[in-house]
């Protein structure tokens, strides 16, 4: 595997609405096409934060700066034995998770080629869908989160996830109960409680969630192993999961039942699936998230899902649920509550170039 070409074309998609959570809302998204070519093949991957810092420290200004300028001119003209030997030097260079993750996911497009499996089956993946959950964000009225929440009810979710926030919690999911009954369901604070919010989630119990997704700040795991003592419904970690060191350090001190692991957040497939087997050595749960990215990382999370032991249904949706138009062809669809997965060599979907072209904000082609 000889790095020849690498192509980063900076885009940005408008919403159909505000993604709004407890602590930031867009209305665009930006994400960063990485194409590397080598020996004849074009692999694909996304660098993909969030506007404006509020899901991360990383931004797209930053991983673009960081992929030009230093992450991208390392690796080209580099000669790798294997994947895993291209992944772990990538890994070990400085740099943010999500700018290293659009190209570690490119290499894996590309292996997955040059073997011609699909991207799943290279990951590990037998199953040939993943089951797919409804996202949904914070709202000006609670009726307009329970008109979202029935407008893509139809479509067939296996659950639905619902953002919460200090003042905007308890009476959201009574009036989802009340209108919905008995639906999978689940609430994710994004780091938006302390530690004296407890009596909240506790009084959140009677409303049999399938589980609390990251309640307190990503560095409270001891509060974090506390609120689990005192709960039965399991807390699920996310933004606390950046590292295999702190999934170790979370699971020693109890913090956490359930993880959601975020391929972009962690820097790539390579440490994804380390994470995603420590976990299953542990006996913790486990079910892949998105930010959402646009079509190429919502790919990539779909075919992580797939795998065996991720419990409970992705976060990826489909294309139209949060875009406007998407780069992918075909676009993600879901039908019955899953995605059929791709079963050509890759990633599986081809990108649209001139959808590149049309949503384009700047693009950076580096060559040998």
């Amino acid at each position: 595997m000889r790095i020849q070409r690498i192509t980063f074309t900076h885009v940005r998609i408008p919403l159909h609405e505000p993604f709004r959570i407890s602590n930031g809302e867009i209305a665009e998204k930006d994400g960063i096409v990485v194409a590397v070519e080598s020996d004849g093949l074009t692999g694909y991957g996304e660098a993909s934060p969030m506007a404006g810092n509020f899901y991360s420290a990383d931004t797209p200004a930053s991983c673009w700066r960081q992929l030009i300028t230093s992450l991208g001119p390392a690796m080209l003209s580099r000669e790798f034995d294997s994947l895993e030997t291209a992944s772990a030097w990538l890994n070990d260079l400085p740099g943010s998770n999500f700018a290293k993750a659009g190209l570690e996911t490119a290499l894996w497009d590309l292996e997955a080629q040059r073997l011609r499996v699909p991207l799943h089956r290279l990951l590990g993946a037998p199953r040939d869908h993943a089951e797919s959950g409804l996202a949904v964000g914070l709202y000006d009225t609670t009726a307009q989160l329970l008109d979202t929440i029935a407008r893509y009810l139809p479509d067939g979710y296996q659950r639905v996830k619902i953002k919460v926030c200090p003042g905007h919690d308890l009476a959201l999911v009574e009036a989802v109960r009340a209108r919905f009954g008995d639906i999978p369901l689940m609430c994710d604070a994004n780091a938006s409680y302390s530690a004296e919010h407890l009596p909240i989630y506790q009084e959140l119990e009677k409303y049999g969630l399938r589980m609390f997704e990251q309640p307190l700040a990503g560095e409270a795991l001891e509060d974090s192993a506390t609120w689990q003592r005192a709960l039965a419904t399991p807390i699920c970690l996310d933004e606390s999961l950046e590292t295999l060191a702190d999934l170790e350090r979370a699971a020693a001190l109890g913090s956490f039942r359930i993880a959601n692991i975020k391929i972009q957040r962690v820097g790539g497939f390579r440490n994804a699936l380390k994470i995603y087997e420590r976990c299953q050595q542990l006996g913790l749960s486990v079910w892949i998230g998105t930010m959402p990215e646009l079509g190429i990382g919502q790919a990539q999370g779909a075919a992580m899902a797939a795998l065996p032991g991720c419990d409970y249904p992705t976060d990826v949706e489909a294309s139209f649920r949060w875009y406007r138009d998407d780069i992918i062809a075909p676009l993600i669809e879901v039908h019955g509550g899953r995605i059929a997965l791709p079963t050509s060599p890759g990633l599986g979907y081809a990108i649209d170039t001139s959808k590149l072209d049309r949503y384009r904000v700047a693009r950076e082609v580096i060559a040998s």
